[in-house]
């Protein structure tokens, strides 16, 4: 199995364009490396002696900092639906996470015993979306089953998933739901709860120019 964050290079202009303005694309770009990293750092811990694969799943090139132990695969596919449809096609049975919640990717490693049960896995977004999803199953017609026409990026994502999975017949563990980074409301949030981490520390400099 694989435990796998799915993310874009952290490049100005190409990343967090949401927080842009009152943001500058240096500045967004900056937390996406930062939420990143420390990403990376909660996934090394979850899978360490434990034989879970560490993957990046990227669109773009790694950022210099990427651990030698995680497998590189580039994103296939046009938008998120086909991405995530892709990468279970391609890394098979495991969880993939979102860049932006390292502080609740530490609260994963049961989620896998879930999976060996044959349950699928799922965290759910404050914003409506989710965070991480883990398929116990990845041939080519569920996964087109399980993803085809879901809506992506909406406030009703996470429900659409959920009940996606549910009308395939699928048993669904459900893992805590969090906050992602999205809007500025989402960064703001990240730096009043004093968040560990380069996400943390990054969230509330920027916090402070904003004013």
């Amino acid at each position: 199995m694989h435990l796998t964050v799915i993310a874009k290079a952290p490049i100005a202009g190409r990343v967090k364009t949401r927080l842009c303005p009152p943001c500058t694309p240096v500045q967004a770009a900056g937390i996406a490396e930062a939420a990143l990293a420390d990403t990376l750092d909660a996934i090394t811990a979850v899978v360490g002696g434990t034989g879970i694969r560490p993957v990046l799943l990227i669109e773009g090139e790694p950022p210099v900092f990427t651990p030698a132990q995680f497998d590189v695969v580039p994103q296939r596919g046009d938008g998120l639906e086909q991405r995530l449809r892709h990468g279970f096609c391609e890394l098979g049975p495991g969880i993939i996470v979102g860049m932006d919640t390292p502080h609740a990717v530490a609260g994963l490693g049961a989620a896998f015993g879930q999976l060996e049960r044959g349950r699928d896995v799922l965290g759910l977004a404050v914003d409506g979306g989710y965070w991480a999803i883990g398929l116990e199953r990845t041939d080519h017609d569920f996964l087109a089953a399980v993803f085809g026409d879901v809506p992506m990026s909406t406030s009703r994502t996470g429900v659409c998933q959920l009940r996606r999975l549910h009308q395939l017949g699928r048993s669904v563990h459900m893992v805590a739901s969090t906050r992602d980074l999205d809007t500025i409301a989402d960064l703001l949030a990240a730096a009043a709860n004093r968040r560990h981490g380069r996400l943390g520390e990054v969230a509330r400099a920027v916090a402070a120019t904003l004013g």
